[in-house]
């Protein structure tokens, strides 16, 4: 993705059942930030015993040094899901008109991943609502609690 008219990688991290659980947004896609998204994933959410990511270099290089033990699949069409999803957050974005600074990137990738994981049900938000309308019951539950 573009941010003030520079490219920038969005690192996504998402669990077997499509929920988006980490990101990071980075200037480069080195050795550096592969290194600093996955230890934050693995210090937030344990180690995997699988892993599946693209070919890039630098994943597979942390992902060996990090990771020993767990399977690393980087196999042709292996990660779809996280590509699928990354085509809705593209398609989100375009109308936009771009963003200007890494933060405002980050914090609104992060607040359409959690949509997305709000719409597949990953959170115990709005679960009594009728069908079509469990967005809108999440957020008046969310706005009791804020």
């Amino acid at each position: 993705m573009k941010v003030s008219g520079s490219w920038r990688y969005v690192y996504r991290a998402v669990d077997q059942d499509g929920q988006v659980i980490d990101l990071l947004v980075s200037r480069k896609r080195d050795l550096k930030a592969a290194t600093k998204f996955l230890t934050s994933v693995i210090a937030a959410h344990g180690q995997p015993a699988e892993i599946t990511t693209d070919r890039a270099h630098a994943l597979v290089r942390v992902v060996g040094e990090l990771l020993p033990d767990a399977l690393h699949d980087t196999t042709q069409y292996a990660n779809n899901r996280v590509e699928a999803d990354h085509g809705r957050l593209k398609a989100r974005l375009r109308p936009m008109r771009g963003l200007k600074r890494d933060r405002t990137a980050s914090v609104v990738i992060r607040g359409h991943a959690f949509i997305q994981n709000l719409r597949r049900g990953h959170y115990e938000l709005g679960m009594d609502a009728r069908p079509g309308m469990t967005l809108a019951a999440a957020f008046d539950e969310l706005a009791l609690v804020v």
